[in-house]
């Protein structure tokens, strides 16, 4: 990186929610039900840390079939979990632990596509009656960075697409929340070794 611009931010925090679905009808709202947040230090280009729950939702418990087909979560794994409030709360934590709450700490998320913070987050919390934390209104959409650096005509249509434009294979399942985070990783990390300075063009 000698040479090239500073990370513009000090971490990521690459970020993939799961969430309730149906092949043959609308849910709404969809709830999440996989959290999932890897911690990416921009300099060392390494993970420090990894907070995943499994939520349990409340307007729709019971997961469909499509559901746990698409995601490979099963229906044990998010009934006797805690529902998103608490997991929110435990989040705050964690970003608490790692001091990524004070001033000295810059940070932004990082979503494949805009949809995890754009909309599954704000329209469950709306539904819930509670707030989005500010600090969640701010990310790097990897797609268009992605669009950017290969200076492509159009977004990339998926991550696959992307991991095997950088030569690189998918891990785990796709679909699922951790598995997917850990893949996204990957791609910001080949990323930010071309272009060290990802930053305000790709977050809302």
């Amino acid at each position: 990186m000698a040479g090239q611009a500073r990370p513009s931010f000090d971490f990521f925090l690459v970020l993939d929610f799961e969430a309730t679905c149906d092949d043959h009808r609308e849910i709404f709202p969809m709830e999440i039900i996989e959290f999932p947040v890897i911690l990416l230090n921009s300099r060392t280009l390494q993970t420090e840390d990894i907070f995943h729950f499994y939520v349990q939702p409340t307007v729709n418990p019971i997961l469909t079939d499509f559901c746990t087909k698409l995601t490979g979560i099963a229906q044990e794994q998010v009934s006797r979990q805690p529902k998103l409030p608490e997991v929110m709360k435990s989040f705050d934590d964690w970003l608490e632990k790692h001091d990524l709450l004070s001033s000295s700490h810059n940070f932004c998320f990082v979503t494949c596509g805009d949809w995890d913070l754009k909309t599954a987050l704000p329209n469950q919390c709306r539904h819930l009656r509670i707030a989005v934390p500010p600090y969640f209104r701010k990310w790097v959409n990897i797609k268009k960075a992605f669009r950017r650096i290969y200076k492509l005509p159009k977004l990339p249509r998926s991550m696959p697409y992307m991991l095997d434009r950088l030569g690189m294979a998918l891990e785990g399942r796709h679909h699922s929340g951790i598995d997917d985070a850990k893949n996204i990783t990957k791609i910001m990390v080949e990323l930010l070794k071309l272009d060290p300075g990802i930053k305000e063009t790709f977050f809302y």
